[in-house]
């Protein structure tokens, strides 16, 4: 037994009339009498008294009628139910994040999309690096703000610019006052980082530096993937920390003030990325904002592991 047949059984039974109710139905009158014939076959009862002059309902035709009906009116439910969930994806905006970077334009993004779609839920979550990426590959993010290089192949990148790298060092170190620093200069300390898996791009290109000028500083490497841990441990005595810049816009610890690292070799390439297919209207009108609010910006599909030519 198929829907259209009980369409068509309602139909006729409504109208009491084949002819009316092909009308009804859009369909030729020939259909409307065939898979009538055939429920009624299937069923082993006659729904329809059929003369020349007049179609009437049987006494099994009448309590078929209403149960029809309720298995139609149960289908429109279910059918409104699943339109109703896919309203509610597309209104909904999940985004995930590094610990330490996180460009100008991810806040100017969020307040584009709560002004021209205020409707819209959106969950943020920071992680590390390789689980965002996953993360969007699986469908449990929309869009992952991240550095490069990561495995992108079959995403959508968008490129939100190139971050340098700042120095957190105690209020009162003696370097504190300086404009910027070089690496070279913080060498007999200890330098206080984030785990790797936080942002290996960054730990990358910090290592890299350090091969280069041939340093080989110890690197206190915190717990947990925290920026706020890291500048107490620097405030502590710890050690200098090296992170991105971004995060002098969104941390402030007492006693700690950043100063620029001075080497652009240990700079980073953000990117946002997130699925070509994602269907999504609150998804594409962010992606929309985070290249109008990016001045150099650059929408494309990724093709493997991308790195940051040096």
């Amino acid at each position: 037994m198929e829907l259209r047949h009980l369409r068509y059984f309602v139909a006729v039974a409504e109208e009491l009339h084949f002819r009316r109710a092909a009308e009804r139905l859009h369909v030729a009158q020939a259909g409307v009498s065939e898979q009538v014939r055939k429920l009624e076959s299937e069923l082993g009862v006659q729904l329809f008294e059929r003369t020349p002059r007049s179609v009437l309902l049987t006494d099994a035709g009448v309590a078929f009628l209403e149960e029809a009906r309720r298995v139609l009116r149960q289908v429109e439910v279910a059918a409104q139910a699943a339109r109703g969930s896919v309203e509610r994806t597309t209104m909904r905006l999940r985004i995930g994040y590094l610990p330490d970077a996180l460009p100008t334009a991810f806040p100017r993004a969020l307040r584009h999309v709560a002004t021209s779609l205020p409707t819209v839920q959106v969950h943020l979550q920071s992680g590390p690096a390789l689980r965002l990426v996953a993360d969007v590959r699986e469908r449990r993010l929309d869009v992952a703000i991240t550095s490069l290089p990561a495995p992108t192949n079959g995403l959508r990148m968008v490129r939100l610019g190139v971050e340098r790298s700042v120095v957190a060092l105690p209020a009162m170190h003696r370097h504190a006052v300086e404009p910027e620093i070089t690496i070279a200069r913080l060498a007999p300390e200890r330098i206080v980082v984030l785990p790797q898996e936080a942002n290996p791009a960054f730990r990358n290109a910090l290592a890299a530096l350090c091969h280069t000028e041939g340093l080989a500083p110890t690197f206190v490497e915190m717990a947990e993937a925290s920026v706020e841990h890291a500048l107490l441990a620097v405030a502590a005595g710890a050690g200098p920390a090296i992170l991105p810049a971004s995060v002098i816009e969104r941390y402030e610890t007492p006693g700690v003030r950043f100063v620029a690292l001075a080497d652009e070799r240990a700079a980073i390439q953000i990117v946002a990325l997130s699925r070509p297919d994602h269907g999504s209207l609150a998804t594409g009108a962010f992606l929309r904002a985070l290249e109008s609010a990016t001045p150099t910006r650059r929408a494309e599909p990724s093709r493997g592991l991308v790195a940051v030519a040096g």
